[in-house]
């Protein structure tokens, strides 16, 4: 998976009515990458009927796919690639059989290894929040080749500090659009909260 961007942007919990108004203010604001969480309500018509209208080189996909059936439907909807909170081996086949990126989510050594040699394209490391930075730093030293995603309490004060470890990219929601412009519809808000968040990253 080439995300030239290296934020993903997660919406969770988002307004139908009011998705397709976020997910152009923040591909225009420079997000290459938006996954819609599948508990999220009508996620996967979200997906379905926007994927038409993701710009060239942008990126509409599906997170908190957690097994099989659930990555079938995310499929269906049309999703450009998949995230899931854990390590599935039926949905990393599945996904690889369909050539669709995915990124399995995994945590201690033994599973990010297991996630990546399993067929994953990128092992988000999850959640990050209880062990900060320097457990990227320590996951880096044997798996120097796995690209690791940070998700789970990425914010502009420690976001330098996640790609200083050796980070690839970092997944972020409300640190990211803003919380209260999300909760307001604030999309002038919304779009200088991403500009601002993606100038942080290397």
């Amino acid at each position: 998976m080439n995300i030239d961007v290296p934020v993903i942007g997660i919406l969770r919990g988002v307004d139908p009515a009011f998705f397709k108004d976020v997910m152009n203010t923040a591909f225009a604001s420079g997000l290459q990458a938006i996954e819609i969480t599948m508990n999220t309500e009508d996620a996967l018509s979200m997906v379905s009927s926007n994927i038409p209208s993701v710009p060239e080189g942008k990126l509409l996909g599906m997170g908190t796919v957690r097994n099989l059936l659930e990555a079938r439907k995310a499929v269906d909807a049309g999703a450009m690639f998949l995230v899931t909170p854990n390590t599935d081996n039926d949905v990393l086949e599945f996904a690889n059989a369909n050539s669709l990126p995915v990124i399995a989510g995994a945590l201690t050594p033994t599973e990010v290894y297991h996630a990546w040699s399993a067929g994953a394209d990128m092992v988000k490391v999850f959640p990050c929040r209880p062990f900060g930075p320097d457990y990227i730093r320590e996951l880096r030293g044997p798996f120097d080749q796995i690209p690791l995603v940070a998700v789970g309490g990425i914010a502009p004060d420690n976001i330098t500090d996640y790609f200083d470890a050796g980070t690839r990219a970092v997944g972020a929601s409300t640190s990211l659009f803003g919380r209260k412009a999300l909760k307001d519809n604030d999309l002038d808000e919304i779009g200088r909260n991403i500009s601002n968040f993606i100038k942080l990253c290397p």
